[in-house]
């Protein structure tokens, strides 16, 4: 979900930043400017004398720009730490019993899950995701599972299997896992 807001949030910022710069850009160089544009031609400044020292000695003034920067520069700090805070975990620390350890990566252990998941019967589509720390690795599974599945056994299968398999696989005491399933789409079946 945070993917398609940001995908959409860019675009439209983006889309604004590039008709009002093209705006401004046109307008500079001469062409004539829109009924609706708010400087009349290419030597009108941006903000008069008379704009920017409207509101100067009014109490509210200076308060409302500062709560409201401060709320945009909160939206943005956000904003930025969503988009570059990793959701995957890159790697996963396997005990080798020697006191040293070894480095997995968290993507090999990923699709191993996912072809073991997609393998149990009646499973359609599977998908892995690794999050937590490194010494603690947490699975997020999705499964889609075709009508005739009986969901409980589905699930089953995918902890006493692939669930099980990875946790020994990478030495790992634990594996907690989120499982998420659902059906495919498909026709309605005709009874006869």
């Amino acid at each position: 979900m945070l993917r398609v807001v940001n995908r959409v949030f860019l675009g439209l910022v983006g889309l604004v930043l590039l008709v009002l710069g093209g705006s401004v850009l046109a307008v500079g160089l001469g062409a004539p400017a829109p009924s609706w544009w708010i400087h009349d031609s290419r030597h009108d400044v941006l903000l008069s004398d008379a704009e920017r020292t409207r509101w100067r000695d009014d109490g509210w003034w200076w308060p409302v720009v500062i709560a409201v920067l401060a709320v945009l520069l909160l939206l943005v700090l956000w904003w930025l730490v969503a988009v570059l805070r990793r959701r995957r975990l890159a790697e996963v620390l396997v005990d080798t019993g020697d006191g040293e350890g070894a480095l997995l990566r968290g993507r090999a252990l990923e699709d191993a899950l996912t072809e073991e998941a997609a393998r149990i019967d009646g499973v359609g589509r599977a998908r892995a995701h690794l999050r937590g720390r490194r010494s603690a690795p947490e699975a997020r599974v999705r499964l889609a599972l075709e009508p005739h599945v009986d969901p409980g056994t589905a699930l089953h299968d995918l902890t006493t299997g692939a669930l099980t398999h990875a946790r020994t696989a990478a030495g790992l005491a634990s594996l907690p896992a989120e499982v998420r399933l659902r059906g495919v789409k498909h026709r309605a079946e005709r009874v006869s």
